[in-house]
């Protein structure tokens, strides 16, 4: 047990020397840096218009229905958010398809009053302002199939590609 004893106490001893002969120091600044680089994703849920009917009385009326349009950036990144034509189109015209030459005429808008219409191009896709924070963003996405339209029975559908550009 002595003999522990005498060990320790050197060794305290050694240690304090040893500090002694490094008792000088020097300190430099150590630079630390990130970058936070912008960054969007996006997804969305279909406007799913239901049944239309063109032969009652209020086939004369069109049929709307409601989609959304999810974003999220990060904080202070702004955005556009494009809609395609779909791949039905007829030039810049939606159409749904049944079958393979049956078609049904349809628009998609930024505004429920369905009076601008939401585009893939600079003057046409929707703009966001800078992201507050880096929550989920929604937008609704306002659908509506033509009026009057002399439809083939059947199902209908379409696929629009959705871009967030930032």
């Amino acid at each position: 047990m002595r003999r522990i004893v005498i060990v320790v106490a050197c060794l305290a001893v050694a240690s304090a020397a040893a500090k002694n002969v490094f008792g000088q120091t020097q300190s430099t600044s150590l630079a630390v840096n990130a970058t936070v680089v912008k960054n969007c994703t996006i997804t969305t849920a279909p406007v799913a218009f239901g049944n239309y009917d063109s032969v009652a009385a209020n086939a004369t009326a069109p049929l709307d229905g409601v989609g959304t349009v999810t974003v999220a950036c990060t904080k202070g990144a702004p955005a556009k958010v494009g809609l395609g034509v779909g791949g039905n189109a007829q030039g810049a015209a939606r159409r749904m398809i049944a079958g393979a030459t049956q078609y049904l005429n349809y628009e998609l808008y930024k505004d429920a009053g369905h009076a601008t219409v939401w585009g893939d191009t600079a003057d046409t896709a929707l703009d966001i302002a800078a992201a507050p924070n880096r929550n989920p963003r929604e937008f609704q996405i306002y659908g509506r199939v033509a009026a009057a339209q002399d439809a083939t029975v059947g199902s209908y559908v379409d696929t629009v590609v959705a871009t967030v550009n930032f």
